[in-house]
């Protein structure tokens, strides 16, 4: 822009100038023709100054023009370069939009497909009542995960959907103990799914994932459920209790004493969910291995509270201690007044056992969700679990646990800590030392 401007005065200047020296000679022409006239002869001096007036006048011409040239040139080079570049960033743009368009783009255009994720990584900090050692875990109560979702609407009525879920989990918090505190890495192939569903007549899925009982044990609206939920023991179900006569290790784990009998979790199956109902819909899924199960879920508002809740009967067909299982039964309650942020969880399963008393299980939790920042909701929640012929008949497992979520809502991003005792007492020898772990971590979903 200043270029153009001062090609503009220059080109002005010499307008201005041309046009002087055409008055000027337009001016001493009288006399020069006075001197011809005068005598018949030529004032030479006259003609010579002339001469050299006008001589003066073109080489300051010349190079007025010449200086006109060379910034013509010059802004010519500038736009050119300006348009090079701007050429190059539009290039760099239309790059950069393709790259991200096939990193989202499914093989169809008329599906769409989701990138997710999460990955959840914490320390337990272990006291078994024989030594204390720390362990960098990733959180088996929401595991380290990558998943694909592609949806297609079909026309108004129907949606057909994929999805293909990952768990990648370096050091399951579920598997690492005292003998072995580097496990193997865990690839779980969590979902590979399709379904088709429809407003008025339901959804159907094919494939591996939830059955329908899955997860009716772990209904949970407090906000601690990412380290402090019904299955407690996901969070240190590797380490092995110690025996309390030599301090050696036992056998059992936490995993084997503490379970919520949460549904069949998810497996190859054929699910049928029914449309809502106010709030409340039927499950019922064929599974792989001749096993069934089925489901009742429900959940809403009204009068300043939030509620869900879950109910499921299942056929095991497994065996446990040699003897043939037949029936498993959980559910669970959540309710949240929304105003204060209080809640109660309420979780209970068990499951039917041939010639031994039925292992059960028990579990309670009191929560307070608040906005003690402003990055998002801060909740606490204080639990007890209690499961009773778990590890072998007459046994009786006792836990509590005190836990704080931090939540970054702008970040996707959760800070939790929770201390949490077990506790196992048994009929039989060997008594065993009660289990200690203090955790702290953090999950972040993209």
């Amino acid at each position: 822009m200043a270029k153009r401007k001062v090609l503009k005065a220059t080109e002005l200047k010499r307008k201005v100038f041309i046009g002087f020296v055409g008055l000027l000679m337009a001016f001493q022409l009288p006399f020069a023709g006075t001197a011809f006239s005068a005598g018949g002869t030529v004032d030479v001096k006259t003609v010579e100054r002339l001469e050299n007036l006008i001589k003066a006048q073109q080489q300051q011409l010349e190079m007025l023009q010449q200086e006109v040239a060379e910034l013509k040139k010059t802004t010519a080079d500038a736009q050119a370069q300006a348009m090079s570049a701007k050429a190059v960033a539009d290039e760099m743009k239309t790059a950069s939009l393709v790259t991200v368009e096939k990193a989202v783009t499914s093989g169809s255009d008329k599906v769409k497909l989701a990138i997710s994720g999460q990955v959840n990584r914490a320390v337990n900090l272990v006291d078994d009542g024989a030594d204390t050692e720390a362990y960098f875990v990733d959180n088996s109560a929401s595991g380290s995960r990558f998943r694909l979702v592609g949806t297609a609407v079909l026309n108004d009525d129907l949606t057909l959907g994929t999805r293909m879920e990952l768990g990648f989990s370096p050091n399951a918090s579920s598997k690492v103990n005292q003998d072995d505190m580097e496990t193997d890495d865990s690839f779980d192939q969590r979902y590979a799914d399709i379904s088709l569903s429809s407003k008025r007549f339901g959804t159907l899925f094919l494939g591996k994932g939830d059955t329908s009982s899955n997860n009716t044990a772990e209904v949970d609206l407090s906000g601690t459920d990412v380290v402090q939920y019904a299955s407690i023991s996901d969070i240190a179900g590797g380490m092995l209790f110690v025996q309390s006569s030599d301090d050696k290790l036992s056998t059992i784990k936490v995993s084997d004493a503490f379970k919520d009998f949460d549904g069949l979790s998810r497996k190859n199956r054929l699910r049928y969910d029914t449309p809502k109902f106010k709030g409340a819909y039927l499950s019922a899924s064929w599974i792989s291995d001749q096993r069934w199960d089925t489901s009742l879920w429900w959940g809403g508002k009204g009068y300043g509270f939030k509620v869900g809740t879950a109910a499921a009967i299942a056929y095991i067909n497994t065996e446990k201690n040699g003897e043939d299982s037949d029936y498993q039964y959980d559910g669970s309650f959540s309710i949240l007044h929304e105003a204060t942020g209080l809640n109660f969880t309420l979780s209970g399963g068990m499951q039917e056992v041939d010639h031994q008393s039925d292992p059960s299980n028990v579990w309670a939790k009191v929560g307070w969700r608040t906005d003690l920042v402003s990055y998002g909701k801060t909740s606490f929640g204080i639990d007890y679990a209690w499961s009773d012929n778990l590890t072998t008949e007459n046994d009786d497992g006792n836990s509590f646990g005190i836990a704080a979520v931090q939540q970054f809502n702008d970040y996707g991003a959760e800070v939790y800590a929770q201390f949490r005792n077990f506790s196992l007492n048994r009929d039989v020898e060997p008594n065993l030392e009660d289990l200690n772990v203090f955790t702290v971590g953090t999950r972040v979903k993209f």
